[in-house]
Formats: structure tokens, sequence, C-alpha cells
């Protein structure tokens, strides 16, 4: 019984991985890790903030969308 339970959280944690890299959902946390990894001593941003001008950089420069 507690392989089958391991098994489904595996496999529900790789849904979750797989679904937020599809739509966007972990933008946040990967630019998080670039700026750690690249910019150590830059000011990260909330993730409030991020998503404005995410949005408004895109409202800025529009680019081709499938919706």
């Amino acid at each position: 019984m507690n392989e089958v339970l391991s098994s489904a959280r595996r496999t529900a944690g790789v849904l979750r991985w797989y679904f937020r890299g599809i739509t966007g959902a972990d933008a946040y946390e990967r630019y998080v890790a670039h700026l750690r990894r690249t910019h150590p001593d830059a000011e990260i941003p909330s993730e409030k903030q991020f998503w404005r001008d995410k949005y408004a950089e895109m409202d800025r420069n529009p680019k081709s969308r499938c919706c």
C-alpha cells in the first residue's frame, strides 16, 4: 500500500512540475534561481512585482501567442 501511495505522490509531483512549466506558472521561481546563480548581488523582486513587470513587458512588446 505504501508503494502505491509513494508512486502516486511521485506521479502527482511530476504532473504538477510539467503543467507549471507549460503554463509558465514557474516563471518566478526560475527567474529567482537565475538571479541567484548569475547575479548574486542583485535585489530579488517580490513575486507580485515580478508578474507586474512581466505583463507590462508583454504589453509593450507583443509577440505571437496561442490565445
